[in-house]
């Protein structure tokens, strides 16, 4: 599957670093990965430039689960779950892409705290899902109800 994966977060904001953490570990390999920080707006022109025909945005979401877990968050549920610290809603960040871009996916990871260091626990599912998506199996991930 061709695409491009783009990261958002903090590196200063605890598991909001989720984000720019995974951008560094596949900064080395064959795939394409842009990190956006805590401003994806500002990349919308780098994006497009790209013309990916798959688009997956990983981000620190708060979905009330257990710290560390990775689900696809779709389209819908989107607009209810608090995401990361940015200033752009993202739901307006991917209304936009969409017109430009066949498919795109939200991989969210379930964070611990938002302020100092990254915990352990998220580190490793980001390692998870380096492997994820190195492996092209995205699909496998679980979707949010």
């Amino acid at each position: 599957m061709e695409y491009l994966v783009i990261c958002i977060g903090n590196r200063d904001g605890g598991d909001d670093a989720i984000g720019p953490y995974i951008a560094d570990q596949l900064k080395d390999s064959d795939i394409k990965v842009i990190d956006c920080e805590t401003n994806p707006e500002n990349y919308t022109s780098v994006i497009k430039k790209q013309n990916p025909k798959n688009l997956i945005i990983i981000d620190a979401v708060e979905m009330g689960f257990k710290p560390g877990l990775i689900r696809i968050v779709p389209k819908e549920k989107i607009g209810v779950m608090t995401i990361s610290t940015h200033g752009m809603p993202l739901s307006i960040f991917i209304e936009y892409l969409e017109q430009y871009i066949e498919k795109i996916i939200l991989i969210g990871i379930q964070p611990k705290t938002m302020e100092g260091k990254m915990t352990e626990v998220v580190k490793k599912s980001a390692e998870e899902l380096v492997e994820i998506i190195r492996n092209e199996e995205i699909e496998n991930i679980t979707k949010l109800d």
